[in-house]
């Protein structure tokens, strides 16, 4: 499948089978999400890789209802913004830098025909804050989303969702 196609048929898959992702695609999957551009490559993101049920269990609590997947997922992966790394003149664009970290993970996981949903966490500083307890993150790491990865037991969306209408050439 070319670049385009993993893009456009990219889907949340919210359901995971037992089996387990291989070690070899889950390391494909950690160098996507360190491949994308950070700003002034300060490379401000750290992860936590998580593939033990009864931690999965607990970033689905810390999380609420909407991380349900994770209770099936085969592998959880923390994506947290490392303040002491961030570009001191802008320190907030550590918020992009982990959305792009995100989108390379569900990409790669795509590609490999690995079931990927994003779980939102910042900036619902409930979820921050119950992330942070959870795995005893220093002040100067933020959590920012939580990934669920699993072998897909759904196929998702039928369709790519192209909608001519919210483009506009040359003036809105």
């Amino acid at each position: 499948m070319n670049m385009t196609d993993v893009i456009i048929n990219r889907k949340s898959i919210r359901r995971y089978t037992s089996e387990h992702i291989s070690d070899e695609d889950l390391k494909t999957i950690l160098e996507a999400a360190v491949s994308g551009p950070t700003c002034a490559n300060t490379r401000d993101w750290q992860f936590i890789v998580v593939r033990d049920r009864e931690t999965l269990n607990k970033m689905a609590d810390a999380n609420g209802r909407p991380a349900e997947p994770l209770r099936g997922a085969d592998v959880g992966i923390l994506i947290l913004g490392d303040l002491s790394r961030a570009f001191p003149p802008a320190k907030d664009y550590w918020i992009i830098d982990g959305a792009i970290a995100g989108q390379n993970i569900s990409l790669a996981a795509e590609s490999l025909g690995i079931g990927c949903v994003w779980l939102g966490t910042y900036p619902q500083m409930e979820r921050v804050e119950n992330q942070r307890k959870l795995f005893n993150l220093p002040d100067s790491v933020i959590p920012h989303s939580v990934m669920a990865l699993g072998i897909p037991d759904e196929s998702g969306r039928e369709k790519p969702l192209f909608e001519e209408d919210r483009f506009h050439f040359e003036k809105y």
